[in-house]
C-alpha cells in the first residue's frame, strides 16, 4: 500500500519581539512565584503588597535588560542551540545581579538575609526552568523532528519467517532501509515464541487466524516477507515479499478479538481510574467556566449551547462527543464539512475565540467521565471520513481496540485534519500509539500536550 501524505508543518516563533516579550513575562512569573515562596515560609511581611509590586516592577526591568544586553532573543531559531543557550543563561545571570542591587540596597525588605538569597536562589532556577523549558517544546515541535516523526510513523509494518542466520540478516537489511519497521518474526516452532532476536520479538503463528490475530496486536500488519531459504507453509516461498491478506480487509465494523491490549489489565484499570478521578475533579473545577461559555454561546444567537455529533468509538460503536457549538446552527445544511481553521465562514465570534483556546472541548470531559473515551487515545472521527480513509488504508479498524481520546499522539504533530492526505498521516500517527500504548507512554503526550499549550503551538 502505497500512501502519498501533504505534510503539515507546526507554526514558528513569528519574531524576536515575540520571544522576547515570552522570555520576559515567564521570567517575571518566576520572580513572582519565588516572593510567593519566601511570604509562605517566612513570618509575615509588613507592606507585603507594596514590596510585592516593587519587586515585580524591579523584575521586569531587569528580565527586559538582560535579554536586550544579552540579545538571547535575537539567537532563538526553533531551539536552543550552544550559542542560544548561553545567551540565555548571560540574560539570567544579568537579571540576577540586578535583582541582588534591589534586595542590597532595600528597594524590596525581606525578613533577613537568608530570606533574600533563598528568593534569589528559587528565582535563578524558576526563570532558568520556564525559558528552557519553552526552548525544549521549540525543539520537540521542530520541523525536521515534525518529519522524522512522521516518516518514522509512516513506515510499512512488516512481518519476516523464520528465525534462522538469514531470516535475521534480512530484517537487519529492512531496518536499515528505513521504509519498514519489522514488528516481529514469525514461527511454527512453540519454543520460540516470545524470545527477542536483534530486539525484534519472536511471534507463534501456525495458522491463518493466529496471523489475524497477530495483526490486531500489532495496528496492521502490511507485508511478509520470506526468506528463500526458510520453510513456511506460505503459497508465496519463492519471491521475498507477500502482501497481508487480513490487513486489506475493509469491515467497518468488525469483531475484535477478545483477549488483544497493549497494555495488561492492571495498566488498563489504572488508565480507567486516572481518566474517572481527573475528570470528575475537572468537571467541578471548571464548572463556573463552563458556565459561562455556556452563556456566551447562548447569548450570542440564541442556538443551542451543546453541539452533539455522532463518533465511533471502542468496538466501532457510536457514541454522541459533546462541544460547546462553536458555528452557526446550518453549519452542514449542505452535508458533512471539515473544519478549515480561523477563517471558517461558518464560526461564530464566540466560537472562534472558544476554538482558539480549545475551551469548546470542555464538555468531552462528560464523555471521558461516562467511558466513551479517554484523556489518551485518537481523536473519533465520523462514519462518513472513516468510509473514506479505510478506502486508502483499512488499518483504520484496528483502532478500535481502545477508546478515543480527548488529546492524541497524532494532533500535536499533525494538528486539525482538514484533508484526506491529512486523515491519512493522522492515521500513521494513531497506530504508532497503537502499536507504543503504555502508561509511560500517555504520560509523555500529556506532557507534549502541556508543552505544546505554554508554546502557543496551534493543533
Amino acid at each position: 500500500m502505497t500512501l502519498v501524505h501533504r505534510n503539515s508543518e507546526p507554526q514558528g516563533y513569528e519574531g524576536t519581539g515575540i520571544i522576547l516579550f515570552q522570555d520576559v513575562t515567564l521570567s517575571v512569573v518566576a520572580s513572582l512565584l519565588s516572593l510567593l515562596l519566601v511570604r509562605w515560609l517566612a513570618e509575615p511581611i509588613p507592606d507585603f503588597t507594596r514590596h510585592m509590586l516593587l519587586w515585580l516592577g524591579c523584575s521586569l526591568v531587569a528580565s527586559l535588560a538582560g535579554e536586550l544586553i544579552a540579545g538571547s532573543h535575537k539567537v532563538v531559531r526553533r531551539w536552543a542551540t550552544v550559542r542560544s543557550s548561553a545567551r540565555l543563561l548571560e540574560s539570567i545571570v544579568i537579571k540576577e545581579v540586578l535583582l541582588t542591587v534591589v534586595l542590597a540596597v532595600g528597594w524590596v525588605r525581606l525578613p533577613s538575609a537568608a530570606f533574600c538569597v533563598l528568593c534569589l536562589l528559587t528565582d535563578t532556577m524558576l526563570t532558568a526552568l520556564m525559558l528552557f523549558y519553552i526552548r525544549f517544546a521549540a525543539r520537540v515541535f521542530s520541523k525536521s523532528e515534525v518529519n522524522r516523526i512522521k516518516k518514522e510513523a509512516a513506515r510499512l509494518n512488516a512481518l519476516v519467517a523464520g528465525t534462522t542466520a538469514e531470516s535475521v540478516a534480512f530484517a537487519a537489511g529492512l531496518k536499515a532501509q528505513g521504509e519498514y519497521n519489522v514488528v516481529g518474526f514469525i514461527s511454527e516452532d512453540k519454543n520460540m515464541a516470545g524470545r527477542v532476536i536483534s530486539d525484534i520479538v519472536v511471534f507463534y503463528c501456525r495458522s491463518s487466524e493466529d496471523i489475524e490475530h497477530l495483526e490486531w496486536r500489532l495496528g496492521g500488519v502490511d507485508c511478509v516477507f520470506f526468506p528463500r531459504e526458510v520453510n513456511t507453509r506460505s503459497p508465496d516461498t519463492s519471491g521475498h515479499s507477500a502482501p497481508s491478506g487480513h490487513s486489506a480487509r475493509s469491515e467497518e465494523s468488525p469483531v475484535l478479538p477478545s483477549d488483544l491490549s497493549r497494555m495488561s489489565l492492571v495498566s488498563n484499570g489504572v488508565k480507567r481510574a486516572f481518566d474517572m478521578g481527573l475528570s470528575a475533579v475537572l468537571l467541578l473545577v471548571f464548572s463556573p467556566l463552563a458556565l459561562l461559555c455556556a452563556l456566551a454561546v447562548k447569548l450570542e444567537d440564541g442556538g443551542p449551547v451543546l453541539y452533539k455529533q455522532e463518533r465511533m468509538g471502542r468496538g466501532g460503536i457510536p457514541f454522541h462527543i459533546l462541544k460547546f457549538r462553536s458555528m452557526r446552527t446550518d453549519a452542514e445544511a449542505g452535508g458533512a464539512q471539515l473544519y478549515s481553521g480561523d477563517g471558517d465562514p461558518r464560526l461564530t465570534r464566540v466560537g472562534g475565540f472558544l476554538r482558539r483556546h480549545h475551551l469548546d472541548e470542555l464538555p468531552q470531559l462528560w464523555n471521558v467521565f461516562r467511558g466513551d473515551m479517554s484523556f489518551i487515545g485518537y481523536r473519533p472521527e465520523r462514519q462518513y471520513y472513516i468510509s473514506q480513509i479505510m478506502q486508502h488504508n483499512p488499518r483504520y479498524r484496528y483502532l478500535y481496540q481502545i477508546r478515543p481520546g480527548v488529546t492524541s499522539y497524532a494532533t500535536l504533530y499533525n494538528g486539525y485534519t482538514d484533508t484526506l492526505d491529512k486523515m491519512l498521516t493522522r492515521l500513521d500517527l494513531d497506530l504508532y500509539y497503537l502499536r507504543n500504548q503504555s502508561i509511560l507512554f500517555d504520560i509523555k503526550v500529556l506532557g507534549l500536550t502541556f508543552l505544546s499549550i505554554v508554546s502557543g503551538k496551534e493543533f
